[in-house]
């Protein structure tokens, strides 16, 4: 097939380019060479340029058809060309994807941290990357883990494959040219990344040191949240979701490494080829990236303020209707216009847990103390809202003063899930916890006054 016809917006970066195909769910087909794609079948007995076919399954093959998500790939070899796996030497200590009383730990409390440092040492992602929290287990296929990135280095001559989950990657700062079997992306901050189970990758970062968060969820994917009574419109447009094009290498590459998360732990194993060998595909499963400010977001437009959900971007549903695994939610640039309304998000207890980090700006419920790269948890019905300098801000207006107000200059997100998370204990122990972030809440003042009776 021609490219042409297929492709959506075209970066240019130095001397790559990025061709992306859009939508959300559709299947694909593309060919770095042209005549690459069999045409009448998925396995020839030989096929077009004496390529290899394989198929990658997201689901089960028996899925039903609605949700079944398969690609097929034509490389120039197979992925099961590699030496033995063994564990990976030196072992990552801070990944993890089994969460017991070995790796982690329960508390209601209210956690905050502060920015991660450079690396003072060469970390790519891999290395890069340690857990927060999480809940459930890779091997009952069930539950999430939320990690964060510090970086500064590319990988080099290596491939991370995720066999747990799919990631979902919110860079902070530094951006990303993620290199995958089928086709590269260019990632900043304000966009996010998919990384289906089973796709191999490799991270590079052209600017220099980068920071983000990783969502992980096992057994499940992403897909877009059902609208309602909202209708057909709004929230993340399928559109607006890009898929790459193929790109191939054929090169020798002695010494290659495939770098395996099986169970929550790394293997490795050598090859002789970069597996970035893919010279055509065509699919459903596949990674995908989504620019955060095409987001168009729904609101309160007379009075109250609405339920975080309606934000969400994308859901990893479980399996009781309306209750998520995991959500991933955004608070973009927006207008407040509710009357007779304190605007800013309200006091709350809630049965999902939330983690929050914030991209850029400042977040609208947190005066102080939340800063861009850091993340804050609060678990499963622990209270939680604004800190009391903004709650005295918003409480000082007069109702006639309060008129339409735009939120701009942020783009704040948060992971929700049904699970309780337990906290890794080296993330308890950091030298980056805020352990005053209670100091937010504790000088909130009594404002009650029986003798007050104009709401009589």
């Amino acid at each position: 097939m021609d490219e042409k016809p297929m492709t959506s917006p075209m970066e240019e970066d130095g001397k790559k380019s990025f061709r992306y195909m859009s939508g959300f769910g559709n299947h694909f087909h593309s060919e770095a060479k042209k005549g690459s794609l069999p045409r009448d079948q998925n396995n020839p007995l030989v096929c077009p340029y004496g390529l290899y076919a394989e198929q990658i399954s997201g689901t089960s093959f028996t899925t039903t058809r609605t949700h079944n998500q398969r690609s097929w790939m034509y490389r120039i070899k197979p992925s099961a060309a590699h030496e033995p796996f063994i564990p990976r030497v030196p072992s990552h200590e801070h990944l993890i994807g089994e969460f017991d009383n070995s790796t982690s730990k329960t508390t209601p409390s209210r956690l905050r941290w502060m920015p991660a440092d450079v690396p003072d040492s060469p970390k790519d992602f891999i290395d890069g990357l340690y857990t927060v929290c999480g809940a459930g287990s890779v091997f009952l296929r069930h539950g999430f883990a939320i990690h964060m990135y510090a970086a500064n280095k590319s990988m080099m001559n290596s491939a991370l494959c995720n066999a747990d989950g799919d990631f979902l990657i919110v860079p902070q700062k530094g951006k990303l040219v993620i290199t995958t079997e089928c086709g590269m992306l260019q990632i900043i901050p304000g966009e996010i990344v998919v990384l289906p189970q089973g796709f191999r990758f490799s991270v590079e970062l052209p600017d220099g040191p980068s920071f983000g968060y990783v969502a992980e969820i096992f057994g499940t994917h992403f897909q877009l949240p059902e609208l309602g009574p909202i209708g057909a419109n709004g929230l993340a447009a399928a559109r607006d979701f890009l898929v790459p094009t193929a790109w191939f290498e054929d090169i020798s590459h002695p010494g290659y490494v495939v770098v395996q998360k099986f169970g929550g732990q790394l293997f490795t194993a050598n090859q002789n080829f970069s597996p970035f060998n893919v010279v055509a595909w065509h699919g459903n499963y596949v990674p995908y990236k989504y620019d955060l400010n095409k987001f168009s977001p729904y609101n309160t437009v007379r009075i109250d303020h609405g339920d975080p959900s309606i934000n969400t971007v994308l859901t990893a549903p479980s399996d009781k209707a309306g209750v998520a695994l995991l959500d991933f939610v955004i608070f973009p640039p927006r207008w407040h216009v509710a009357e007779h309304t304190f605007r800013p998000p309200y006091y709350h207890r809630n049965c999902m847990s939330e983690f929050m980090g914030l991209i850029h700006g400042e977040y609208e419920a947190k005066a102080d103390g939340f800063l861009p790269g850091g993340a804050t948890l609060h678990s499963c019905m622990t209270p939680h809202g604004p800190d009391t300098k903004t709650y005295e801000t918003a409480i000082s207006k007069c109702d006639e003063d309060i008129g339409p107000s735009k939120i701009s200059g942020t783009m704040t997100f948060m992971f929700e899930s049904c699970l309780i998370p337990r906290v890794c204990k080296w993330a308890l122990n950091s030298s980056h916890l805020d352990k005053n972030y209670y100091h937010c809440w504790i000088n909130l003042r009594s404002y009650f006054n029986c003798e007050d009776t104009k709401n009589e």
